[in-house]
């Protein structure tokens, strides 16, 4: 799957705000299964700011890899605020990094309820020392290209409005 235009001028500018700033940059992604992190490795001289991404696409994966407690996710479900903030924490913990993004949500088609439509995506966002703050997205049953597109383009941009201005 190729990612969008917007998405690697995102991306590059990313790369580059964090070279300015001499910081480094872990992830964690479950709905967008990597996407995200290719989308910033696609940009020539990630490997100076780009530590590491994590996959964790299962409930077990995001216990085993990031240790968000098991206990969370049973209580508020692993598409939840409280899941996508202690994915960004946890890969703050178990990198060197000194920002962190995490993704979860409903790509779809199926796994959608009242509560947790298809399209609904949490994106964490921290900082080392920092406070890691949420965003819920409803992206609406674009297909699980379009859920997954928007989540990395929405991700990159609240990255870039983490790190304030150049």
């Amino acid at each position: 799957m190729s990612h969008t235009q917007v998405g690697l001028d995102l991306a590059t500018e990313l790369v580059i705000a964090l070279r300015a700033q001499n910081s480094t940059l872990a992830v964690a992604e479950s709905c967008t299964g990597g996407l995200l992190s290719a989308a910033i490795t696609d940009v020539a001289g990630a490997s100076e700011v780009f530590d590491r991404g994590f996959i964790t696409y299962s409930n077990q994966a995001k216990t085993d890899l990031i240790a968000v407690p098991a206990a969370l996710i049973e209580r508020n479900g692993a598409v939840s605020a409280e899941v996508a903030a202690a994915m960004a924490d946890g890969v703050l913990k178990n990198s060197t990094a000194d920002f962190s993004a995490a993704i979860t949500g409903i790509a779809g088609p199926g796994g959608g309820s009242a509560n947790r439509p298809v399209g609904l995506v949490f994106i964490a966002v921290g900082k080392r020392g920092d406070r890691t703050n949420v965003q819920r997205h409803t992206f609406g049953d674009t297909g699980r290209a379009g859920i997954r597109n928007a989540a990395v383009e929405t991700s990159l941009t609240a990255l870039l409005n983490a790190m304030g201005p150049a």
